[in-house]
């Protein structure tokens, strides 16, 4: 879900990771099951709201999330008392929520400043080439780095076809997800996996056959698929239908912003990096120096983005802060309600769901590694998949060095669940709702909650059954 550079902010991961951020928040192993009803509320408000009430989502979506805000907080005060949900508040927003916004907004507002401008013409080989760059640059620049460069490209070169809802889904599939699963930079729980020890390129050593596997088997598919809507179909580009004109040579415009965007990957590679044992205490909450300093100088990448990113560049692109917006009042609902059930699974098998981690392990006591990477994919598409890599890194034993050599499989499969699953649903990864609401704002209707579903079910979930039988 939230994921910093990736989709999560690197400040989930490091407080994570961090003895006084375990030690601290809500006691996992007293909670009932029934304290994630306010997150499951949610999950569904956001499922069903769009389809059953589109009018009244649309305005009041955020109020919706401050309910189910209120619901978790205000009886978790009751029962625990004040300056406990006091604590989860403030630790949610100051520690995640804000590093995550401030980092999204910058990866947001740099990326939306480079416009290609002219006649690109989405046919199945562009489409597919478009993909590929994605699919590389998301383990280079973030999941959703690479995702805002090239989603606006890709609907511009599209915007005279009557069949374009595949081509945003399998940019979801691989841009924002897939392809950010070779190195730390691609996605969080790889990040996290790095703080723990784990070496910066062991994924790209170790799970490059299953992410080659997954992403050409997609790519493939996809090239069928859009084929077949553009020749079969009577899709074929038509000069007239087409909103950009013929003439109109292709040029870059904004180029600044990808230093921009390459000072932001570099800040949030520093913030993990870099320590220098500086720490401030935030009524409870931990706030390191180096965090400190990443989320202020992305600010500063933001205001410097606004500032020289010619205007026409933006207008180009169709740039609102619509979809910012979205997301950010979602999200802050989905930090507040995921509280209780992220510290039920860390309890482990203590906690309520203590049958999850049960799960991974065989008869015999050795890793079950298929289900290490179905136990961690699937809580991975529903809730914060950094807390979720960590509680399987642990329960496989936690020690990098032995989970990189004997335990190799396991961490792969960890590693591989974690990242490739973040796809299943629109809340499985912050680029994925963000590129629905800009698809959305660019007239593609998009499919609902379920409806994305069955698009990653009925393709995703037989590719990854296919994954395990020969990976796992």
């Amino acid at each position: 879900m939230h994921k910093g550079i990736w989709g999560a902010s690197a400040a989930t991961a490091l407080m994570l990771a961090s003895p006084v951020a375990r030690a601290a928040g809500p006691d996992g192993a007293q909670l009932v099951a029934w304290w994630g009803l306010p997150f499951a509320g949610l999950l569904l408000s956001i499922a069903l709201g769009p389809l059953l009430a589109p009018a009244f989502w649309h305005h009041h979506f955020g109020k919706i999330a401050a309910f189910w805000g209120a619901a978790f907080l205000v009886p978790f005060a009751a029962a625990f008392g004040v300056g406990a949900a006091w604590y989860g508040a403030v630790h949610a927003v100051v520690a995640e929520y804000i590093p995550f916004v401030v980092l999204l907004t910058a990866l947001f507002t740099t990326a939306g400043g480079i416009c290609v401008h002219g006649n690109l013409r989405g046919g199945p080989w562009l489409n597919t080439g478009l993909l590929t760059l994605g699919t590389i640059l998301a383990s280079i620049m973030g999941t959703t780095g690479a995702a805002m460069l090239l989603i606006r490209p890709l609907i511009r070169a599209n915007d005279n076809r009557k069949h374009n809802v595949h081509v945003v889904v399998f940019f979801i599939f691989l841009v924002a997800n897939a392809g950010g699963s070779l190195t730390p930079l691609g996605d969080p729980p790889l990040f996290l996996g790095f703080l723990q020890g784990v070496d910066f390129f062991w994924t790209t050593a170790h799970i490059w056959p299953e992410t080659l596997f997954i992403c050409v088997t997609l790519l493939l598919l996809f090239f069928l698929i859009d084929a077949y809507h553009f020749r079969q179909k009577g899709e074929r580009l038509i000069e007239e239908l087409d909103p950009t004109p013929h003439a109109a040579p292709l040029r870059l415009e904004g180029k600044r912003n990808f230093v921009l965007l390459a000072a932001a990957v570099g800040l949030v590679l520093m913030s993990g990096l870099w320590k220098p044992g500086v720490t401030f205490d935030v009524f409870g909450t931990h706030v390191e120096l180096q965090n400190i300093a990443r989320d202020v100088g992305l600010i500063v990448v933001t205001l410097i983005s606004l500032a020289i990113t010619p205007r026409t560049a933006r207008e180009g692109n169709g740039f609102n802060w619509e979809p910012m917006k979205e997301v950010a009042k979602l999200f802050a609902g989905i930090f507040l309600t995921i509280i209780p059930v992220v510290a039920i699974l860390r309890a482990g098998e203590a906690g309520a769901l203590g049958w999850v981690v049960r799960l991974v392990t065989g008869a015999n006591g050795a890793p079950d590694n298929d289900m290490y990477f179905w136990a961690t994919g699937l809580l991975s598409s529903f809730l914060d998949n950094a807390p979720t890599y960590l509680v399987f890194f642990n329960t496989a034993g936690g020690d990098a060095a032995t989970l990189m050599t004997s335990g190799a499989a396991t961490l792969a499969a960890i590693s591989a669940g974690a990242v490739f699953m973040g796809a299943n649903t629109y809340i499985g990864n912050a680029p994925n709702f963000m590129v629905k609401a800009i698809a959305e704002q660019r007239g593609i209707r998009m499919p609902s909650f379920f409806g994305y579903m069955l698009w990653s079910g009925s393709i995703l979930l037989p590719l990854f059954v296919l994954t395990t039988l020969i990976f796992f």
